[in-house]
């Protein structure tokens, strides 16, 4: 499209049809609004259609509003029990799909940020790399990213907070225990020389001291489909694929370690969700540093890289002749489920980014909230599962690898998610809302991600989005009270215990 294209115009823009793009564009319709959904790709539903299919739900009774009634969608397409957890991504899409059509909102494919244009602490306009425009009185920033956000210049950070920031014993860097090398392994290109350098996947970088702050990221990797089926597709091998990028790997299955399935979850029966598991595993540790703030381009580089990690760690472990064969057959005995993501060669078109940016809003949600020592008086959500954050970085202590970062600790009660953490500071930007990269911190963060979290906010932020464009308010202006009860109406659970 050329670059001198007229703006299209709507009540509400959404950038992201994201599971929580999605939930803000439904509920922003069905209030009556116009709504415009811009897509990065082909697809809808972010991770909830991408091969996330177990739902890292917490406690059920905490899910409400338009997410309940997506598990009761899956259960009604299953023929199961409502609601129903677990999803393959073609189900979720389709789900997503029909919703969209049914509120009338308008979905626009592969539409990449490329810019923003601002007044009076406003956007005015919002721009993409193949020349749209796209004008209205609201926007809803729904990317894993928070790439919006930081184009309208909102605050935001990203990375681990120190233990002093906001006084959590859970921040920054931790000793991690889970998904841990358990076995002796050697960590130098030549065992025993360290003359020789670190073997592929091991950060030269100090281990760092337990509560210091940084600008890492936890790990991502792709949740695959597979499945043990006779019509299962064997794992292919990647272009550029390199054996010796799984020396460690190898050296740790030699040392008895092999760890690769134990959490791939059936999704229904046959078929399976791939998650990360153990010392050495679907997690690309330490490659994705950058994802955060880079441009599209550079994303797309660390996509393949992700793909050519991952993709390789599953053809090493089914065919390297250095194996022992149970090891090869084990790991044969699953591939790739041939009816899903079948434009993307049946591997998932997106990246499971489990953080990024993250706004610095007026109120910013910490493990306090999540250990019951504070709690928010203007919620929108509740969430409840664990604080679950993978590792971020793999180094050496005392002459052997180690990763650092996992933490997996219970929330002490379900708590609040508030519309203060969703909104920038006041005299930011005053109509934007922001559903994903919230503000909050590392820790908290690590509970509040969660896809069914992800679609309530997003609910919210479509409600809160029609009574900005109705009241021609700021969004740091919208009435809670009235936003409250309009969400309470659509089914949402604002407290807990739900009765209270």
């Amino acid at each position: 499209m050329a670059d001198d294209a007229e703006p299209v115009h709507a009540d509400l823009v959404v950038y992201g049809a994201t599971s929580g793009g999605v939930t803000a564009a439904v509920r922003a319709a069905r209030e009556g609004l116009s709504v415009l959904l811009l897509a990065f790709d082909d697809h809808l539903g972010g991770m909830s259609a991408a091969g996330l299919g177990t739902t890292d739900v917490g406690r059920p009774d905490t899910v409400g509003g338009l997410a309940r009634r997506f598990y009761a969608d899956v259960a009604a397409a299953y023929h199961a029990a409502d609601p129903h957890w677990s999803v393959e991504a073609h189900v979720a899409e389709e789900i997503f799909a029909r919703w969209l059509d049914e509120a009338g909102v308008a979905v626009r494919h592969h539409q990449h940020l490329s810019g923003v244009t601002m007044a009076a602490g406003r956007i005015v306009e919002l721009r993409t790399d193949d020349g749209n425009r796209y004008r209205a009185p609201v926007y809803v920033d729904a990317s894993y990213e928070g790439d919006l956000m930081a184009a309208a210049g909102v605050s935001y950070t990203v990375g681990r907070e120190s233990r002093d920031t906001y006084g959590e014993p859970l921040a920054g860097v931790q000793h991690s225990v889970n998904h841990q090398f358990e076995l002796d392994v050697d960590p130098w290109i030549e065992p025993g020389r360290p003359a020789s350098g670190l073997l592929p996947g091991i950060s030269p970088d100090p281990y760092g001291e337990v509560g210091d702050g940084d600008r890492r990221v936890q790990a991502y990797n792709f949740r695959l489909h597979v499945t043990t089926s006779a019509r299962r597709l064997p794992f292919p091998e990647p272009d550029g694929y390199d054996p010796d990028r799984y020396e460690l790997l190898r050296r740790y299955v030699e040392a008895g370690g092999y760890e690769l399935f134990g959490r791939t979850t059936e999704v229904r029966p046959g078929v399976f969700d791939m998650n990360n598991h153990g010392a050495f595993s679907s997690d690309h540790i330490g490659a994705n540093y950058d994802w955060p703030e880079v441009d599209h381009a550079r994303r797309e580089e660390i996509f393949q890289d992700h793909v050519r990690y991952q993709a390789g760690l599953l053809f090493f472990l089914a065919n390297d002749p250095r194996l022992p064969d149970k090891i090869r057959t084990a790991t044969r005995e699953y591939g790739l489920a041939p009816a899903e993501f079948r434009g993307t060669s049946h591997w998932p078109h997106q990246l499971y980014v489990r953080e990024a940016r993250r706004m610095v809003a007026d109120h910013v949600v910490t493990q306090h909230d999540a250990a019951g020592r504070a709690t928010a008086h203007d919620p929108l959500a509740l969430a409840s599962y664990v604080m679950d954050s993978h590792n971020a970085k793999r180094v050496l202590v005392d002459g052997r690898p180690r990763n650092e970062g996992n933490v997996q600790h219970p929330v002490t009660v379900p708590f609040g998610v508030p519309y203060r953490a969703i909104v920038p500071r006041r005299g930011e930007c005053a109509n934007l809302l922001v559903t994903w990269a919230v503000s909050a911190s590392h820790i908290a963060f690590a509970s509040v991600r969660m896809e069914p979290v992800f679609m309530m906010v997003g609910e919210a932020a479509g409600c809160a989005a029609a009574q900005a464009v109705a009241g021609s308010v700021a969004v740091q202006d919208v009435d809670y009270e009235t936003l409250r009860k309009a969400l309470l109406r659509g089914g949402a659970v604002l407290t807990w215990p739900p009765s209270a």
